[in-house]
């Protein structure tokens, strides 16, 4: 039995041992609540992509349209390039002889980069698979650990949160030919920064991690983080206008950390963006119309989830790809109800104002309702040609609203079940279903990838090509990208004249355009597949086929059968003035000797 003194001794390790302990279960939740919340975010996505999954050797995204044969194109030059030791932000492999800047299109370096191997050793397939998988899951993760931390919100309060932004309407649509803009989990990363640095202020660590952060999501995508920045701008200033006094300490301990973390993050990435706007096939803007959102598009429910294969609304969405609103009314009704029930907290106002403002700018230059032009003038019509913003397709800006509306569920969510009376808790269960049961995703549409001509995969081009290119009939082009795989098949051996890309036009402004500059032979050979008729070929024709061929170095001509493959034959006979042969499932002109 110990004594008094003994018990006194031991009473200053017990209180601090206890502590401890304390402090060890309390981690050892949050760790379980952290993988409970990255595993259900990962079989989710999963879930939304096993279409792709299932058939990773021949499976495709249906509504990818061409974006999945040009995305699988910049994983395998990316891979084609770190295997050969060559400059990645460029490549003539599309586009020859001139070549595609790859830095001024969506190539994705800090993605398709650190997995080349995994590109070259499984295909660029699968690649794009783990990229929309790991982006769907590790946004929804990212920013569950954003509103758990930095809000310190509870954790299945973040995680449904975290959920709404990994899977909103915008994600799942983009997953279907975009990842740059699935591929978004640096973004609550750097914001979690900032907002350290204001509270807390600056530390060396801090600005470092910041500036290498935004080097590597530049790399990722400019656009998304361009987006993210007009957001996260204007909620900090609604924010601080409601916290005039918290204004100065921000300042303060911002002013020096983050000049430094942007010059760090500059440095970093001034080669690319010297390449991407000044080296080869640059180009100054890209002019892509009117592309608003319809207003319908921010109340109905997204063509991929639950609620629009229960009640489809009018179509009115830009595209497939394109549905970055479609929130749907219940969850607009109840982020209503949770601002005027958060409305004294300062964050909830600002998200309130963010969503607001960033909604109104994703309708374009007039309101539109119902596909009917009320020609009333909205604020992108003063904003749509300011340098840098004007790249941006308005309709994206209703993805910021996404993490607005998720924070303002996070708040409200917590607040009910802290809340004392027993009836919140269950209310409020019961509105964030019927809010949020009808946005749950469908797996994505996937479909089999039309084969490889047995002339391609067999390696039977090797005996056609020299050191010149392929020109396909038609030639590939954002319609048709097909050739692009033909080209992956084949071990990226040869290069193709044509493309689908973003590169300059044939214009003094530099302006961009989607695909090769269009050639005689080119523009006539795509009219003949659309049209199925053969032209009366002139000589004109003759020599301007001769002269695209020659500018192309082109070494084989190849067609595949198909639609109006046999008008299509009959007018590259005319223009090269001898027949086709058939080797391998295509049709073939060999002109080494003609195009020289």
């Amino acid at each position: 039995m110990p004594t008094s003194d003994q018990t006194v001794l031991e009473q200053p390790r017990t209180a601090p041992a206890r502590r401890i302990g304390a402090l060890s279960t309390r981690l050892r939740r949050a760790d379980r609540a952290d993988v409970a919340a990255a595993s259900a975010f990962t079989v989710v996505a999963f879930f939304v992509l096993q279409g792709q999954w299932r058939n990773l050797g021949s499976g495709y995204l249906y509504n990818s349209g061409q974006d999945q044969a040009m995305w699988e194109w910049f994983f395998a030059v990316a891979a084609h390039s770190v295997a050969h030791l060559e400059n990645p932000m460029s490549s003539d492999l599309q586009n020859f002889p001139l070549g595609v800047n790859l830095m001024a299109n969506t190539a994705m370096f800090g993605l398709s980069i650190p997995l080349a191997p995994v590109t070259l050793l499984f295909g660029p397939t699968v690649t794009w698979a783990i990229a929309l998988t790991v982006g769907l899951a590790g946004t929804a993760y990212a920013w569950y650990w954003l509103f758990s931390r930095t809000l310190d919100a509870s954790r299945p309060a973040s995680a449904l949160g975290g959920a709404l932004c990994g899977f909103a309407p915008g994600m799942i649509s983009h997953a279907n030919g975009h990842p740059n803009f699935v591929v978004l989990f640096l973004l609550p990363v750097i914001a979690a920064l900032v907002v350290r640095t204001a509270q807390d202020g600056p530390t060396a660590k801090r600005t470092i991690a910041l500036g290498l952060v935004v080097a590597l999501q530049i790399m990722l995508g400019e656009e998304p983080l361009l987006i993210f920045a007009i957001a996260f701008g204007l909620f900090a200033v609604v924010y601080y206008v409601g916290k005039p006094r918290s204004l100065w300490p921000a300042v303060k301990n911002s002013a020096k950390s983050l000049p430094l973390a942007a010059a760090l993050a500059i440095a970093l990435v001034a080669f690319p963006l010297y390449w991407q706007f000044f080296g080869p096939q640059s180009y100054s803007f890209l002019e892509h119309g009117a592309m608003g959102n319809d207003a319908k598009a921010l109340t109905q429910f997204p063509t991929q989830s639950i609620g629009g294969v229960a009640t489809p609304g009018q179509n009115v969405r830009i595209n497939a790809t394109e549905e970055n609103a479609y929130f749907g009314w219940p969850l607009l009704v109840l982020a209503g109800v949770a601002a005027v029930w958060l409305w004294r907290v300062a964050c909830a106002r600002a998200a309130v104002a963010t969503a607001v403002a960033v909604a109104v700018l994703s309708l374009g230059s007039e309101l539109i309702v119902g596909k009917n032009n009320t020609e009333i003038a909205l604020p992108w019509e003063w904003l749509a040609d300011t340098p840098l913003v004007e790249s941006i397709l308005e309709t994206r800006f209703a993805l910021a609203a996404v993490p607005a509306l998720a924070l303002l569920l996070v708040l409200a969510t917590d607040k009910a079940f802290k809340a004392g009376l027993r009836p919140i808790p269950a209310l409020w269960s019961i509105a964030l279903a019927l809010a949020l049961v009808p946005l749950l995703p469908t797996p994505l549409d996937t479909v089999e990838r039309a084969s490889t001509p047995s002339f391609f995969a067999s390696g039977e081009w090797k005996n056609y090509v020299d050191d010149g290119s392929v020109v396909t009939v038609p030639l590939p082009r954002p319609e048709d990208a097909r050739p692009l795989h033909w080209q992956i098949e084949a071990d990226m051996g040869f290069p193709l004249a044509g493309g689908y890309f973003v590169g300059p036009g044939d214009n003094v402004e530099r302006k961009a355009k989607y695909g090769a500059v269009d050639r005689p032979t080119a523009l006539l050979l795509g009219s003949v597949r659309n049209s199925g008729t053969v032209p009366d070929v002139t000589a004109q024709q003759q020599a301007d086929a001769r002269s695209d061929l020659q500018f192309w170095g082109a070494d084989v001509v190849v067609l595949q059968p198909g639609r109006n493959s046999t008008q299509l034959r009959d007018t590259v006979d005319e223009l090269l003035g001898f027949d086709a042969e058939y080797h391998d499932g295509v049709w073939i002109w060999d002109v080494r000797d003609f195009a020289r």
